[in-house]
């Protein structure tokens, strides 16, 4: 029953869209009309201000972090871990507070990884942010992250959340289509000129 509590938690828990609540409760905004149309914390920064886009970025992250903390907190085993990190995120792909549509998973999975491999993810983040300072492309950087990811877990020998940071990888890069589309085409948006605009 504990297992099936924290899957159904995660889910409900990654659901949340907190980029659209704080949208609307402080800015009056609806991102799924502005901007990318995404609820992230990316357009929510670009359509509300930063520290919004900080807001809704530290509560995606939170939204991932506290289902797989609880879940390894009572014990789970690793298999029941990963299946709860799993539900958080697909819980905010696929919200069931938004017609099981959503985000595009990144910040949730950062969440999930917190207590799972920090220093795998805090390399993959140097990267991320690396890459994103130097190309202008969030979508760039996102990929990139979850991409090194799974090399970082591959390097430091922590094969237990491999199974996972692969099911990660998938759904960022499958919920990311366009804008590699976009990235091919040249014509992906540029985070550095939106912020000169």
């Amino acid at each position: 029953m504990t297992e099936i509590f924290c899957l159904a938690l995660a889910y409900v828990a990654g659901s949340v869209p907190w980029g659209l609540v704080i949208a609307r409760v402080f800015c009056g905004i609806d991102p799924r009309r502005g901007g990318s149309g995404n609820t992230g914390a990316t357009n929510v920064a670009r359509l509300c201000g930063f520290g919004w886009g900080v807001l809704t970025l530290a509560c995606d992250l939170g939204k991932g972090a506290l289902p797989v903390w609880l879940a390894l907190h009572w014990g789970l085993s690793p298999f029941w871990v990963s299946l709860v990190a799993l539900a958080a995120v697909l819980g905010h792909v696929f919200s069931c507070f938004m017609h099981f549509r959503g985000g595009k998973a990144v910040a949730t999975s950062i969440g999930i990884f917190l207590p799972l491999a920090f220093w795998p993810l805090f390399g993959a983040c140097l990267l991320c942010v690396l890459v994103i300072w130097r190309s202008g492309f969030v979508s760039l950087g996102s990929l990139t992250l979850v991409s090194a990811l799974v090399l970082g877990l591959l390097f430091c020998g922590q094969w237990t959340w491999l199974p996972l940071s692969l099911c990660i990888w998938a759904i960022v890069v499958w919920k990311h289509r366009e804008n590699i589309a976009r990235l091919r085409a040249g014509t992906e948006k540029s985070w550095q000129k939106k912020r000169q605009d």
